[in-house]
């Protein structure tokens, strides 16, 4: 079987609810952050994925991933890991988009990088070591980290630029997965919520 690699989001803060750029800052999850969390990892621990035996697990040291990851269920078995934090966006943490709009005119940070922060270059050099990582055993691998990061390692997977990861969005507690087609890298599932509908 060739690897997967599932990527589930960190539940809601009140800075994603509000639609604030949260890199470093360690923000923690909302009640209904932690509530979301509890239903992904109901949803990874049902069938099809039975808790996803020999599943090799990491997250981001942050705290909001850290703790999706313990209440999913997968606490104990995670590895802390830096390559998963969420972007540095050095002057423009904690704005929103509009704020930056105010400040940059047609800014977008999938083009422009951030002043005082990450470059986009050190961005893709980190997505390239989680994929690296998870096409290097015969085993799907589980990751629990922040919007950013995870777009960029999707558009790494697929072997597209950084700028591919302005295509596609990622919600708050959601589950996606990528594997393979026809040999191929590929997208199995993306952005998926069902699990919070319950």
């Amino acid at each position: 079987m060739a690897p997967r690699i599932l990527l589930a989001r960190h539940g809601q803060t009140e800075w994603s609810l509000l639609g604030r750029h949260t890199g470093r800052t360690d923000i923690p999850l909302l009640d209904e952050g932690r509530r979301g969390a509890k239903l992904l990892g109901e949803r990874l621990h049902r069938a099809p994925l039975d808790g996803l035996p020999g599943v090799e697990v990491r997250t981001s040291p942050l705290s909001r991933a850290r703790e999706t990851c313990e209440l999913a269920g997968f606490g104990d078995r995670a590895e802390h890991w830096d390559a998963l934090m969420e972007v540095d966006y050095g002057a423009y943490e904690g704005l929103t988009p509009k704020e930056i709009q105010d400040i940059r005119p047609g800014w977008l940070m999938w083009r422009d990088g951030v002043p005082e922060g990450e470059t986009l270059e050190q961005v893709a050099v980190r997505a390239d070591e989680v994929v690296d990582w998870a096409r290097s055993a015969d085993r799907d691998v589980l990751v629990f980290a922040h919007g950013h990061i995870l777009r960029s390692i999707a558009a790494r997977w697929l072997g597209f630029g950084l700028d591919f990861a302005a295509r596609v969005r990622l919600s708050p507690t959601s589950l996606s997965v990528l594997g393979w087609a026809y040999g191929e890298p590929a997208v199995e599932s993306w952005n998926d919520t069902g699990h919070l509908t319950v």
